[in-house]
């Protein structure tokens, strides 16, 4: 807008000072008498009232006041020089005026203050003194007072003028302002629109300055903007005939539109998005009611003007941020958003809004292209704010936004925002062209920042975003190899960002299809060479700031060959097993067991392959080079077979007895070993441990088919692929039994369960080992591992140890009998340390053998060299404890008694270890375990109990909760089980029983007066019993603040309790608590001589 005329002469700029022109419009402002009574009505002509004397004392003040004569000539001098008319009918036309020539009035003595100010030098005597300020600095009070004028010029030079719908109307922001929007009169000259554009242009004039602009455009901006975009681009509705009759000029509503560029370029930019959104609002209400109503909606032409403004605002350099900050900081939320679950969701929308905005591609823009190739560096800036208020809700935004747009363009977001977030990995896989000039040993291709910098992003997109897109997918897929070795180098020291590389591996595996996963797990593997991984020359090294960064490997010597080849070797075993770390936690989604079965069909291979190669003779015709190739050929070969066998082997020594999660995978499983079996015949090399997985899998088809699983007629489709193969068997296999059970078998799947014969429920229970429906399952899978593990080790170094292992099992009788029943001081006399590892494997394989004598005799051998502490055996504690506990499953007494013994044992040792596992499993349900299983552990807690003595007080909170937990048990055994655990744990806490004491007698109030089952209720007081002989003279403190209930509850068992043995409880416990309190009442006279020191 045009720049008003410069003030009046020097002469009255000299005298005139701010507390002067502050001073007036103070006067102005003053507030007139007014009665709290008054009514609507009243409220009006008390403003008109108030106005018009304020105006009239102003006037007086300038007349009769000799110290105002300077003010008065500098606001005639600036008044007359006006060209916007200063009179009118309408008293607030007149207010206003008044007020924005006095701040013309400010805004001219501030300026002529500055440009005469000099400041001194500083003193040097004096630095920390701070400089003087500038003369036209404003106080906070004078402030608060130019805030109050220009919301009086807002309010009645502003607002009034705009049309419906163009800004918040008066009447829904302030009381006062309903009553401001009905006392103008837009009726008497000047004209309305003249009216706003003279206000706005003299508003923006104040502005100039920067101390007065700050303060008109922190509060009144979204009001001046809605002015100048009714000014400079409100539609006319007709064209006037005479220039005279215009009441805008053209050239008055270009410099409209320019000054509202210009404020919108001035100011600050979030601000400036959100006064535009809120000017273009939001859609039509379908609300009628005029009370309830906010505001008109906008009219077309401000709701296309905003959108445009508000498109270039994003195009502009940190447009994104501008209007992220405007939207996420609008409304009163801030930048960091809500703790609470409504500002959460409100949040969300937010970013939901956020992301749709900036994923449609604004008309300005020449095409999608270049507005992604603008936009999405800005985006990918998102996810590195350091402020942490500011960069929770900036990463929601990034992420949403991430999403969107690969979801509406994924050719554009995969080469502007996935190939630049992804670039570090891509730039260090095999298939990269890595320049020279990076080539040189030692130098950095990815430095800490970006590396670390990348794996946070992709993990802030892909697991926080969760989508699987199919462009997101594809785009992570070239990097997995890369992204895993990452992952392994992080296993081998503490770093950050091996949590989120995990994270990242497991999101995409579990979102893959099923065969790309198991293609990108050979990769890792190192069985697919195919598959991109890290390029040769490249490698992971620990940076300077505790991150990783990636740098060209040293040129190897001669003399370091081997190193090299021994530090190739152990990243390989390395690699494998961090594999199978990471595939112990994919077995829920099953595919662990697929590449478990996958593994086994490549151990088949390797098994028929090896025959061939033995049957195969050199061909002396080739040539030399024919001849290294196929060496070659040969040595990968072999490699690859290795790398097999190794990976079986650690497959069966991380992954759990739930790696298999539906019938599927089990038939996949049992065909695997069928047709390991079959090439084995047809090669002539079968062996005892074979037959015996041969034996097994055949066995777990049969307990599948006898009941142990619910099968569909779906489950017997696919196990219908194992038809051909049992008749394969049938026909070969030399053995008559398993000839038979194949072919039963073949005619129950055949039949659908139809029909069955007896061999197959003999070997079905053969095959469990024990009786009843429950735990089939969870033992057959433990079967599948041992098995499995047996014949990994097998191919892998061990055959002969294994077969003789085997035989072994078959007349241990001789080997384990002897020594622990015959000879029981032989073990005893053992010195620590004289065990070998053969015999420590002998002795564990003799725990699985089906004889029940050498099972035993190994569980007892087992336990004594724990009492004894041989150190080569607690370094298997965790494989001994899972030998224990599937031991506890034995129907025999002589087994699980023995097995019971070995847990306690193990438990003294390691009581931190095992104890809360053990609780955990007497916690659970019958759907786990058998309720004979965790009686058996119960017995096994109450020997650890024992065992710890004093030393039971650190673990009293979980025991209690778990045998308190257990008395609501549905079983009775189980409830009856869990206090007499109770009973003993209390009988040793002593003192150290504390305010639980409380929580222990109302559970055995409950149960003594409620339980329907008579042995729980006298397991009830045969507890009280335990606690009071085992208190004596300590009841009375120990259980002082619940004996009387104690002594109620007995008294009331005594009387009203049927059963008898329950009654004779409860009157031993009355004996004993009696003996208690005679002793304390009279305690026993002691003739002492006690001898004191005075002092």
């Amino acid at each position: 807008m045009a720049a008003p005329q410069q003030a009046a002469g020097s002469g009255a700029l000299e005298t005139c000072g701010l507390e002067r022109i502050l001073e007036a419009l103070k006067l102005l402002l003053s507030p007139g008498e007014s009665s709290s009574s008054s009514l609507q009505i009243t409220k009006h002509d008390v403003l008109l009232a108030t106005l018009k004397s304020n105006l009239s004392a102003l006037e007086d003040k300038f007349l009769k006041d000799p110290h105002w004569k300077k003010l008065k000539l500098l606001r005639d001098e600036i008044a007359n020089k006006a060209e916007w008319p200063q009179n009118s009918v309408d008293v607030t036309w007149s207010f206003t005026s008044q007020t924005l020539l006095l701040l013309l009035c400010l805004k001219e003595t501030m300026i002529h203050l500055a440009a005469d100010f000099s400041p001194g030098k500083p003193n040097p005597r004096t630095p920390e003194a701070a400089p003087a300020l500038s003369p036209d600095t404003l106080s906070i009070s004078q402030q608060k007072t130019v805030q109050s004028a220009l919301q009086f010029v807002v309010t009645l030079g502003v607002c009034p003028y705009l049309m419906p719908g163009v800004g918040v109307p008066l009447r829904y922001r302030t009381e006062f302002g309903a009553v401001v929007q009905d006392v103008v009169c837009l009726d008497v000259v000047p004209d309305a629109t003249q009216r706003l554009y003279t206000s706005c242009r003299v508003l923006l004039n104040v502005a100039q300055h920067a101390s007065l602009g700050s303060l008109i455009f922190c509060r009144h901006f979204g009001d001046i903007a809605a002015g100048l975009c009714q000014l400079g681009f409100c539609p006319t509705k007709r064209k006037p005939l005479k220039p005279e009759e215009e009441v805008l000029t053209e050239e008055e509503r270009a410099r409209s539109r320019e000054a509202l560029r210009d404020i919108l370029d001035q100011v600050y930019q979030p601000l400036a998005v959100r006064e535009l959104l809120i000017l273009q609002g939001g859609p039509p209400q379908s609300c009628t009611d005029v009370k309830r109503q906010v505001r008109c909606r906008a009219p077309a032409w401000l709701r296309r003007l905003c959108g445009q403004l508000l498109s270039e605002r994003l195009m502009r350099p940190s447009g994104v941020q501008a209007v992220v900050r405007g939207i996420l900081e609008g409304a009163g939320a801030g930048a960091a958003g809500g703790s609470d679950a409504e500002a959460t969701a409100a949040d969300w929308k937010k970013c939901d809004l956020i992301a749709k905005i900036l994923a449609s591609c604004p008309q300005q823009s020449l095409s999608p292209e270049d507005y992604y190739r603008d936009i999405c560096p800005q985006i990918l800036d998102l996810f590195h704010f350091q402020d942490k208020l500011t960069a929770r809700q900036f990463q929601r935004v990034a992420t949403t936004t991430f999403i969107t747009m690969s979801r509406e363009r994924p050719q554009l977001a995969a080469k502007y925002l996935l190939q630049p977030m992804l670039a570090p990995l891509h730039r260090c896989l095999n298939t990269a062209e890595i320049p020279e000039s990076d080539m040189v040993p030692g130098s950095i291709l990815v430095t800490e920042e970006e590396l670390i910098r990348c794996i946070e992003d992709v993990f802030k997109v892909y697991v926080v975003g969760n989508e699987p897109l199919t462009v997101l997918v594809d785009s992570l897929l070239p990097v997995l190899g890369a992204l895993f070795s990452l992952y392994c180098f992080t296993k081998q020291s503490v770093s950050h960002i091996r949590s989120l590389c995990q994270e990242i591996l497991l999101w995409i595996l579990g979102k893959l299809e099923r065969e790309k996963a198991i293609a990108s797990l050979k990769g890792f593997a190192g069985l697919d060479k195919s598959v991109p991984s890290l390029h040769s020359l490249c490698q992971f090294r620990a940076a300077t700031q505790g991150g990783i960064m990636i740098t060209i490997k040293e040129a190897i010597c001669d003399e370091d060959e081997d190193e090299a080849l021994y530090q190739k070797v152990s990243s390989d075993q390395c690699q494998v097993e961090h594999l199978g770390d990471l595939l112990s936690h994919c077995q829920k989604c099953g595919l662990a067991g697929d590449f478990f079965i996958f593994c086994l069909k490549e151990l088949t291979h390797v098994a028929m392959e090896n025959e061939a190669e033995l049957k195969t003779k050199p061909n002396s015709s080739k040539s030399l080079l024919e001849l290294e190739q196929h060496q070659t050929l040969l040595v990968e070969g072999q490699e690859q077979k290795l790398l097999v066998l190794q990976l079986m082997a650690v497959l069966c020594e991380r992954v759990s007895e739930q790696i298999f999660t539906n019938i599927t995978q089990v038939v996949d499983f049992v065909a695997a070993t069928l047709q390991r079996a079959c090439a084995s015949l047809a090669h002539q090399t079968e062996s005892t441990v074979q037959s015996q997985t041969l034996s097994m899998s055949m066995g777990l088809v049969a307990v599948m088919l006898g009941g142990a699983v619910q099968l569909k007629s779906s489950d017997f489709a696919v196990l219908k692929q194992l038809l051909p193969l049992l008749e394969k068997v049938s026909n070969t296999y030399p053995d008559p039994v398993i000839q038979e059970l194949a072919v039963d078998l073949r005619i129950t799947i055949s039949t659908h369960g139809s029909f069955s014969t007896e061999a197959v429920s003999v070997a079905a229970q053969s095959t469990l080992n024990k009786k009843g429906p429950e735990g089939k399952t969870e033992e057959q899978q433990q079967t599948i591992h041992e098995r499995s593990t047996d014949v990994s080790q097998s191919h892998l170094e061990q055959q002969q140890s294994h077969e003789k292992s085997n035989q072994t099992g078959l007349r241990s009788d001789a080997l384990f009998v002897p020594q622990d029943v015959s000879e029981p001081g032989t073990a005893t006399n053992q010195k620590s340390g004289s065990i070998t590892a053969e015999q420590l494997q002998e002795v564990l394989l003799s725990a699985y053998d089906p004889q029940i004598p050498t099972r035993a005799a190994a569980l007892r051998t087992l336990s004594q060299w724990i009492e004894q502490r041989e150190a080569r055996v607690l370094e298997v504690q965790e494989k001994l404890l899972k030998i224990f506990l599937e031991n506890l499953e034995h129907e025999d007494t002589f087994v699980y008694l023995s097995a019971i013994r070995g847990v306690a044992l193990l438990s003294d040792a390691y009581p931190e270890k095992i104890l809360l596992g053990l609780l955990a499993q007497y916690d659970c349900g019958e759907d786990k375990h058998t309720l004979e299983t965790r009686m058996k552990v119960g017995e096994v807690l109450m020997r650890i109990v024992r065992a710890l003595g004093d030393m039971v007080s650190k673990y009293r909170e979980p025991l209690i909760h778990t045998f308190l937990r257990g008395v609501r048990d549905p079983d009775g055994a189980h409830r009856a089980s869990s206090l007499s655990n109770l009973g003993e744990l209390c009988q040793r806490l002593d003192f150290r029983l504390g305010s639980v004491v409380h929580e222990v007698t109302a559970c055995l109030i409950a149960v003594a007066k409620t339980d329907h089952e008579v042995q729980v209720r006298r397991a009830a007081i045969h507890v009280i019993v335990l606690l009071l002989r085992g208190l004596s003279q300590k009841a009375t403190e120990v259980l002082r603040d619940v004996l009387k209930d104690l002594y109620h509850l007995l008294k009331y068992v005594v009387h009203l309790e049927p059963d008898d043995v329950a009654r004779l409880h409860a009157q031993l416990a009355l004996e004993e608590l009696d003996d208690i309190m005679r002793n304390f009442l009279f305690p026993p006279q002691k003739l002492e001589k006690k001898i004191m020191v005075l002092p």
